[in-house]
């Protein structure tokens, strides 16, 4: 099932809001939340109705169709594991036209058991994103009516293989540590870009999966905010703010941590680009009521009242919004060493390099930020900033 631009468009808008008031270490994925929001916003009266259409970015009447659409399109990505659920307590009657468009194992059962739902809804996320979130983290409380929850986990493996080495940032947050860096060579110079974004400017180099799913590295200009750098990249995906290719970059420092030269050689060589980025690991657990207004849940979350007399007949309100991320990046999940001798024979003197050829040099050795990709449809999946690179072993 096709992923509409209009839906595509909405999920990235509150990708880059959501960046927007990020900050430190994280990730997050937008593309968990919104499908969420989505149904609520179809059972929804009100303000709340019309607070989550703002969120969304698509008329409320829309939404869950929407939602849908886009479900059905992830579910067929190998590359994702998700887990994504509605809870309800057992005797709370849901509307019959509102429950069927739910899909059919996004509907889950509160007991009354705050303990028990809490070992439920665990098992539930660690079975659906393979182990990799283990715990669910909602707060069920006696009188929890109705929680939303959403864990995701992505996984590719590079279409080129990069190769492990220790780095250690001469200048900058890093500088002096030692850190596992990656390091690859390619010909595919327009692999690397440039965005200029108001704030400034940002270089992107895009690894490519063999699943569909691409990983957009996005180095700033030392200035910018987490949520600025992250932000360029999310407006690069629709053309908002389109980057330049390395095949049209000038000569000499050509964007954040981005360089093109010649380089003398002894025959002609094809131009080249040269990336060294580092390996991370980054979790995050964010509570969505602590940013109501972002996803549409300030009046939502008002237990005074009802929000969604599409849903039930039941007075209900928002008790527990939150999501778990996991992001990994390294060379490849596979590592191996081996040995190269070079034995020395007599020869002549060393032959006079008579030609040049163009290199491009990315290096991402300070703070950055990533989104995970949708190739096809350019959905970003997760975006993220890095702090804490993984430490060379």
């Amino acid at each position: 099932m096709p992923i509409t631009g209009a839906t595509t468009q909405a999920v990235n808008g509150l990708t880059a809001r959501w960046a927007g008031v990020s900050s430190g270490g994280t990730v997050f994925s937008a593309a968990g939340v919104w499908p969420l929001l989505a149904f609520l916003a179809d059972g929804a009266r009100g303000p709340a109705r019309a607070e989550l259409a703002r969120a969304l970015g698509v008329p409320a009447e829309q939404a869950a169709a929407a939602a849908r659409e886009l479900l059905a399109r992830l579910a067929e990505s190998e590359a994702l594991d998700s887990a994504l659920g509605l809870w309800t307590r057992r005797t709370l009657e849901l509307r019959e036209e509102w429950e069927a468009g739910l899909p059919t194992d996004a509907l889950g059962v509160l007991t009354g058991d705050p303990a028990l739902d809490q070992r439920e809804m665990d098992a539930w996320a660690a079975k659906r994103t393979g182990g990799l979130i283990e715990r669910m983290p909602v707060e069920v409380r006696d009188d929890t009516e109705l929680v939303l929850a959403s864990a995701l986990a992505l996984r590719t493996t590079w279409l080129r293989p990069f190769e492990a080495r220790p780095v250690r940032p001469s200048a900058g947050p890093w500088q002096g540590r030692t850190l596992r860096g990656l390091s690859r060579g390619s010909v595919r110079l327009d692999r690397v870009g440039v965005v200029t974004a108001p704030e400034g400017r940002v270089t992107e180099v895009k690894v490519l999966g063999d699943n569909g799913i691409d990983v957009h590295l996005l180095l700033g200009d030392e200035h910018m905010t987490p949520g600025q750098v992250m932000a360029a990249g999310a407006a690069a995906l629709d053309g908002t703010c389109p980057a330049v290719r390395g095949s049209l970059l000038p000569h000499g420092p050509a964007g954040p941590g981005l360089r093109v030269e010649e380089r003398p050689c002894v025959s002609p060589q094809q131009p080249t680009l040269e990336v060294t980025t580092a390996a991370f690991e980054v979790r995050a657990h964010h509570d969505l009521l602590d940013l109501p207004g972002l996803f549409g849940l300030t009046a939502a979350r008002d237990a005074r009242q009802g929000h969604f007399a599409g849903i039930s007949a039941t007075p209900l309100a928002v008790g527990s919004a939150r999501q778990s991320v996991l992001a990994r990046f390294d060379a490849l999940g596979f590592e191996a060493a081996a040995v190269t001798a070079v034995a020395a024979a007599p020869g002549g003197p060393p032959p006079t390099p008579g030609y040049t050829s163009t290199v491009v040099t990315a290096t991402f050795d300070r703070p950055f930020a990533f989104l995970a990709v949708h190739r096809e449809t350019r959905l970003a999946l997760t975006a993220g900033w890095v702090t804490e690179p993984a430490p060379f072993r």
